[in-house]
């Protein structure tokens, strides 16, 4: 969480490693590098090594293990498949694999970044299935676990495991939608693939309905100068407001003064943003995409629209901006299943998923024991 490109995903693998840290588990953490951060660290608990950066960490990771993590002797090792993967089962045939997957891109990846970038990550994830055909899956989605079946993987080594939330500071202040200005925020990475255009591009309808109404964008990334120039070729640079980062209880206060959280992407791992808003009592709009889908309870804790109609997304954000029975009832609703998901829980579900597969991986015929103390 220290990288400046963390995101949701990075939330989910600190809260659970670091629980397990706590628990007394030794954890073991390799992270790709970033300016300013050293190359060795300790964090929530887990012992952190740095290496590579965001266009060669796949294959500098790999590269790492062997020279200087391997000879520890490790019971299990978690991949975060995210974005792409690192093929540590093909590294690593002696210690077994758990991958962890938010989701895959596949043939939407063309629609969000350069051809080449786009063929890059697509060719990766067609390997996926060979080469972790006998690993155990944790998979933060029905969306994602369906996708995994279709392209060949066994529904027998994949674990649907939700996120979970942080109750002690994602809570309601006792205000109402109702009570708010009229601001719809987005928290997360500036990215091209996130959508974040789709709701400057429904600004312009609903400030006609909603004239005070604000777009709030909390975050940083490489998409901000489009997203910049596109709120002034509309004209809505009064009515869209680019906070930069906040962090913290800051962030969670400006999500309380919202009436909307919008989440517009085309597929996302399961919506972690969506659960934390529904915890303020705050309703959603979202794209119907894998992922949302399944974080959004659709005409209880907001609406789900589909992905890239701009016209039913403006009127379904006009219509939280005017109805407050509506939003209040949406809110509430949100707080009620945001209730249902906790880290604990997450993580217990997680290390028993470790455990089956060190488990299963010592009882194979002919294979060595790996342990480690701790």
């Amino acid at each position: 969480m220290e990288h400046p490109e963390a995101g949701g995903a990075e939330v989910i693998i600190q809260e659970i490693m670091g629980r397990l840290a706590q628990a007394g588990h030794a954890i073991t953490m390799l992270t790709g590098a970033f300016r300013g951060g050293a190359a060795r660290a300790r964090v929530a608990g887990a012992d952190v090594h740095r290496t590579g950066n965001q266009f060669n960490f796949n294959f500098a990771a790999p590269a790492y293990y062997k020279r200087h993590l391997k000879p520890l002797g490790f019971d299990v090792i978690v991949e975060d498949v995210n974005k792409i993967p690192f093929f540590m089962p093909m590294h690593e045939p002696d210690v077994p694999v758990v991958a962890v997957v938010p989701h895959l891109f596949g043939t939407t990846v063309f629609q969000q970044a350069s051809i080449p970038l786009a063929g890059y990550v697509y060719l990766y994830e067609r390997f996926i299935p060979l080469v972790y055909k006998n690993c155990f899956f944790s998979v933060l989605s029905e969306s994602t676990r369906d996708d995994l079946i279709a392209r060949g993987l066994r529904p027998d080594r994949l674990r649907l495991i939700h996120s979970g939330m942080d109750h002690g500071l994602y809570f309601p202040d006792g205000r109402k939608p109702s009570a708010r200005p009229p601001w719809v925020a987005y928290l997360g990475r500036l990215k091209k693939y996130k959508g974040i255009d789709l709701v400057i591009q429904a600004m312009p309808e609903v400030v006609q309905r909603v004239p005070e109404a604000v777009y709030k964008i909390v975050g940083e990334g490489d998409d901000r100068p489009r997203l910049e120039a596109m709120t002034r070729k509309l004209g809505m640079q009064a009515h869209v407001d680019f906070t930069g980062w906040i962090s913290g209880s800051t962030k969670v206060d400006l999500l309380r003064n919202c009436r909307i959280l919008a989440y517009t992407s085309p597929k996302e791992g399961w919506g972690l943003s969506v659960i934390e808003a529904g915890a303020c009592a705050v309703p959603v709009v979202a794209s119907n995409s894998p992922g949302l889908r399944e974080s959004v309870v659709d005409g209880k804790t907001g609406y789900l629209v589909p992905h890239g109609d701009v016209p039913i997304l403006a009127n379904r954000m006009i219509r939280l901006f005017s109805d407050d029975h509506l939003a209040d009832r949406m809110g509430a609703e949100g707080i009620q299943w945001a209730a249902t998901f906790n880290w604990d829980e997450t993580t217990r579900k997680t290390l028993e998923l470790l455990q089956e597969s060190a488990a299963e991986r010592r009882t194979e015929p002919g294979s060595a024991q790996v342990m480690r103390a701790g």
